[in-house]
């Protein structure tokens, strides 16, 4: 039996991220067309919005699954940029 708090997820990325924080974070670094590109999901690609997204994902785990997954490659895109530009990363 595991001791630890159910909220205590120290090395878990994703941990008090929501679901629109991370689809917001995703549309502003590659814009609807990229993510529309990256994710072949329909909701990103015809009149998208982060309302109607949020919809669909919420639904649809395959596709939250590959939301979560490319947020999570933009994070260690984004610490690999930062390093090598010597600044810190966001």
């Amino acid at each position: 039996m595991n001791n630890t708090p159910p909220s205590s997820q120290p090395r878990n990325p994703l941990h008090g991220i929501t679901l629109e924080m991370i689809v917001t974070a995703l549309a502003d670094r590659y814009g609807w067309a990229g993510l529309a590109e990256r994710v072949l999901v329909r909701c990103f690609s015809s009149q998208p919005s982060v309302a109607s997204s949020l919809k669909f994902l919420r639904k649809t785990p395959w596709a939250r699954d590959k939301v979560e997954s490319l947020y999570l490659f933009m994070l260690r895109e984004q610490r690999r940029e930062a390093r090598r530009w010597g600044t810190t990363s966001p």
